[in-house]
């Protein structure tokens, strides 16, 4: 699997942060994960409109240790 792994802060304390990801079937590969991810982003942030992206990257599906 591939993961879009990303980090929100809340737009009221931006010093509050949560980590999210997000999953893609691996046949895709990280190329498409990169091309879809602004949209699935988007389509987050407008679901959590209290909430910014601070960063985000795919990966490979259980690398939980790093950090985007």
């Amino acid at each position: 699997m591939i993961e879009l792994f990303f980090v929100t802060c809340l737009l009221a304390n931006p010093d509050r942060c949560t980590d999210h990801s997000l999953l893609f079937e691996e046949q895709n590969g990280l190329f498409t994960c990169m091309l879809q991810s602004q949209s699935e982003l988007a389509k987050w942030m407008a679901t959590h409109p209290t909430e910014q992206v601070r960063e985000w990257k795919c990966r490979y599906a259980g690398q939980g240790d790093r950090k985007a």
